[in-house]
């Protein structure tokens, strides 16, 4: 039996096709029960619906200031759908202690850098700017410390001569899309994996 996974999303959710259509494998050990978007508009709802997902919207705004109250739905819509484990795929929001404590061990996230390089927004410019040789990806478990889980994945790939942020930011999205599915792989044949302890899955691709 397939264990059952959430998805969280913001947009377009190309991370979150990804997990999907390895989920359409018979031998696959995940099935996506549900994607959540905090956004109405967000284009990714569709997507899923389109590949037999349900998809919900629990936009933030509709709670105000009350992060709490909001997170307290996701969590609640998260648990009536069956789910065991929770994969962030672009959901551009900050979690708060509660729903990260709730689903210790079990909410997998994807940064695009090769952590603990680059944590938070416009990795692929700051690499850029530092001179980096080589950038990548990053699976990582979820913590209360935004990017700074134990890591289940990595891939690298070279910074080219003559890369702009949109060149580089289209190969590491590439390699997003293969180790995000392994590291699911990974983690839900391990079960539930405590927070301080992380699988060693490090997929280099250069």
């Amino acid at each position: 039996m397939k264990t059952r996974v959430g998805i969280l999303i913001s947009g377009r959710g190309s991370n979150m096709q990804a997990l999907i259509r390895a989920a359409e494998a018979a031998d696959y050990p995940a099935g996506i029960a549900l994607v959540i978007s905090n956004r109405a508009d967000a284009v990714g709802l569709d997507i899923a619906r389109q590949h037999g997902v349900p998809a919900l919207a629990i936009p933030g705004r509709d709670f105000g200031a009350d992060r709490a109250a909001h997170e307290a739905a996701i969590d609640a819509a998260l648990r009536d759908a069956g789910c065991e484990i929770v994969c962030l795929a672009g959901y551009m929001r900050l979690l708060t202690p509660f729903l990260v404590h709730n689903w210790a061990g079990k909410m997998l996230n994807i940064h695009p850098s090769l952590l603990p390089a680059y944590p938070g927004l416009d990795t692929h410019a700051r690499a850029l700017a530092a001179g980096a040789k080589i950038h990548g990806c990053t699976v990582h478990l979820v913590t209360e410390t935004v990017d700074d889980g134990p890591i289940l994945a990595q891939a690298a790939v070279p910074v080219l001569p003559g890369d702009t942020e949109q060149s580089l930011a289209a190969r590491v999205l590439a390699q997003e899309h293969r180790i995000y599915p392994a590291a699911l792989a990974s983690l839900t044949g391990a079960a539930a994996v405590p927070a301080d302890r992380g699988i060693s899955l490090i997929n280099p691709c250069v």
